[in-house]
């Protein structure tokens, strides 16, 4: 009877991860962490899940997966006690091409976890994405290219 009810209590359980980095707020109010609370919570909720659990990362660059609530929200992954993750988009879960697609083709599916990220249309409860792969791709050039903007802008500052 545990296992039954731990079992439901999982497949109504998602897990809602939002990540804002410094770079991130110069790109205005709508990658605010509030934003993506109200947004994944809704699309959540409309989708049928109604135990919903946040963990955030504030000011953290997406390049590293050494996040303190991703590392959380991926260890209770592990565990079972979720059925899906919703991010506003791919680039939430990470900007490390080769770990993100790790997450999105090997650890979801082997754990049975349905992804949603918002912004990118990608369910994978309704189908595969082919493009995800490409998001990604360009999730990790993009913060390489504002990495060497910002080396360039300090040297020419004199930082």
């Amino acid at each position: 009877m545990r296992q039954s009810n731990y079992k439901k209590s999982r497949d109504t359980t998602a897990f809602l991860y939002e990540r804002l980095s410094r770079d991130d707020n110069l790109e205005g109010e709508s990658y605010s962490i509030g934003n993506q609370k109200k947004l994944l919570t809704k699309v959540a909720k409309e989708k049928g899940y109604t135990n919903l659990v946040h963990f955030l990362d504030d000011g953290i660059s997406g390049v590293t997966m050494d996040r303190p609530g991703f590392v959380e929200m991926i260890r209770q992954l592990e565990q079972g006690r979720a059925a899906a993750v919703f991010v506003k988009d791919l680039s939430r879960l990470g900007r490390n091409y080769i770990e993100v697609g790790r997450l999105t083709e090997e650890f979801f599916p082997e754990h049975n976890i349905r992804l949603v990220a918002v912004s990118d249309n990608i369910d994978t409860a309704e189908g595969e994405n082919e493009l995800a792969p490409i998001r990604n791709l360009f999730n990790e050039w993009y913060a390489r290219d504002i990495s060497k903007k910002r080396r360039i802008s300090n040297k020419i500052k004199g930082n």
